[in-house]
């Protein structure tokens, strides 16, 4: 069980469902066992590239920037607070023989792109004696629209101090399709070695003033696997795109001028003339053998690839099994739970809607099994980009709503204690404050709850509304579990909740208000909408980017 060896996982075929032989009886949890199960009957075909059930030992807790010092002080984070953070993700990558990827939504800035670069070099030096095949590293991002990244910039920073005749060869690649673009963030080393979680590279965002709050976490073992597995998809588009006669016109076309169009794709390589136009795919035999880490737990990946793929979105449904599996508890750390809306305004964006299938199930595990729901927020105002403008009680209030919506006859009274007794929703802080010296509220963009204290996900996805390219794991471990709690949600719920936030009668008389935005099928519409979700992920920083 939880083998970690270099090869393929046996799977058992049958009909559309799958059988994972990394499943027996009694090593999931209830949880766990939830999730499996829709995605081996619902999502049989994306086994193995969009989720997988494996196993891999955490290294270290949790990494949380701003580090868990600040849930109780309310002094701003000094400078270099976060400096660990990119040396170590440059560490992690610098560990790579024989193959890396390196997935994010847009190129890094400042600190972190110092330390892409002294990874890479690292990587050239601890294997400057190897002979043969070179070190294969895939650098992925999103190709947001409005400001498509320019991949021969980022190729040409990235591999400016690479020594010549290094054994090494480098792509740089970006996409979108539509509306979706990748917003994955991970690194994968050797199908051994995984850093994943929510934060992006912008050194303004996380390790200068006033820090945004996120988490990511560090892995070792198989899961490794399932993260080079994943990025294959995103390449394996690329090169179908890049490969078209379209793309071959585009190709020509450099990357600074404006190319409108439902499909962008951008791939460059390193070193000229000697690598090919597109990297080779992830196999697991290239990777080094290696035995399972002592202290491995059970998890499942769990991936979505946006618009590239029609109709199925396997992470999805597995994060919905999550929170239909509850008995007693959910924490979530989430940005926001409402959808991106017209800026300045409580309107969501023209065909964006609240999540109505997470509401759905929070809502039933609320009223069906008395579970608690536990949600901490950015904080309402907080900097561009890190809130979609809702409150607290703006969500409480929605959550609800979909309990009158699936059962009916329910007593204002009823509803009333739920909220009373079963709801709890709050605002990120530190020690009680929710903004920082300079008067900026603080922010939150983690991706992370747990369910029943026994089973989390950490990872890129959030709730809200927003079709894109995601990837996390689904750690199946009770004590694990404790240790974030421990480590990270005791802290931060200590420093941020107040009751005030979520008030009861005011959830209560917003159950009349409406929220939702227009439903439209109106291309034109769509477009517009799409451009303004992606002016909220605009990086702080341009210079490896081109406007559109």
């Amino acid at each position: 069980m939880f083998c970690c060896k270099s090869k393929a996982i046996p799977v058992v075929v049958k009909k559309e469902e799958v059988i994972d032989s990394d499943v027996t009886d009694g090593s999931l949890s209830h949880v766990g066992e939830a999730v499996y199960d829709v995605l081996r009957k619902k999502h049989g075909n994306h086994h193995h590239s969009l989720w997988n059930v494996t196993s891999a030992k955490m290294v270290g807790s949790l990494q949380q920037t701003p580090n868990k010092s600040f849930w109780t002080s309310t002094e701003d984070p000094p400078e270099g607070h976060a400096d660990w953070f990119p040396e170590r993700m440059c560490e992690i990558m610098s560990m790579t023989k024989k193959y890396c990827d390196f997935m994010s939504l847009g190129a890094p800035d400042g600190l972190f792109m110092d330390k892409m670069k002294e990874g890479l070099k690292n990587i050239c030096e601890n294997n400057s004696s190897a002979s043969g095949e070179p070190v294969i590293v895939r650098f992925m991002f999103g190709n947001i629209i409005g400001l498509p990244i320019n991949c021969n910039r980022v190729m040409k920073a990235l591999t400016k101090d690479l020594p010549p005749g290094a054994n090494i060869q480098v792509w740089v690649g970006a996409w979108r399709h539509g509306a979706s673009w990748n917003h994955a963030k991970l690194i994968a080393v050797d199908g051994r070695y995984l850093h994943t979680g929510g934060h992006n590279v912008w050194s303004d965002i996380y390790i200068m003033d006033d820090p945004v709050h996120d988490l990511s976490l560090e892995m070792e073992g198989s899961v490794g696997h399932d993260a080079h597995m994943y990025a294959n998809g995103q390449w394996d588009y690329i090169q179908n795109k890049q490969s078209s006669w379209i793309g071959q016109i585009a190709e020509n076309i450099p990357d600074f001028i404006p190319l409108v169009a439902k499909s962008r794709v951008i791939v460059s390589e390193y070193p000229r003339g000697k690598a090919s136009e597109f990297p080779p795919a992830y196999n697991p035999s290239v990777a080094p053998t290696y035995e399972t880490p002592p202290g491995s737990v059970p998890v499942i990946s769990v991936g979505r690839q946006g618009a590239m793929i029609a109709n199925d979105r396997p992470a999805d449904d597995a994060l919905i099994a999550m929170i239909d599996a509850s008995k007693t508890i959910i924490r979530m750390s989430q940005q926001d739970i409402g959808p991106i809306c017209i800026p300045g305004t409580k309107i969501p964006l023209p065909g964006v809607s609240w999540p109505k299938p997470v509401l759905d199930a929070l809502a039933r595990a609320i009223w069906l099994r008395g579970v608690d729901v536990e949600i901490v927020l950015s904080n309402f105002g907080s900097r561009r980009g890190y809130t979609n403008g809702w409150t607290c009680v703006d969500v409480g209030s929605e959550i609800i709503k979909r309990i009158e919506k699936q059962f009916q006859n329910t007593l204002d009274s009823e509803l009333r204690k739920k909220v009373e007794e079963n709801l709890r929703i709050c605002y990120i802080r530190h020690k009680k404050t929710d903004a920082y010296q300079s008067g900026e509220k603080i922010g939150n963009h983690t991706k992370f709850f747990m369910v029943d204290d026994v089973t989390s996900y950490t990872g890129s996805q959030n709730l809200y509304v927003s079709d894109l390219a995601e990837w996390g794991v689904i750690i199946d471990s009770a004590p694990r579990t404790k240790e974030m709690m421990e480590d990270y949600w005791n802290p931060m719920w200590n420093a941020s909740y107040l009751d005030t936030d979520c008030d009861v009668q005011e959830v209560m008389d917003g159950l009349k208000i409406d929220r939702d935005g227009e439903e439209t099928s109106d291309g034109k519409k769509l477009e517009e909408a799409g451009v303004a979700m992606a002016a909220t992920q605009l990086p702080p920083r341009t210079e490896m980017y081109d406007k559109e």
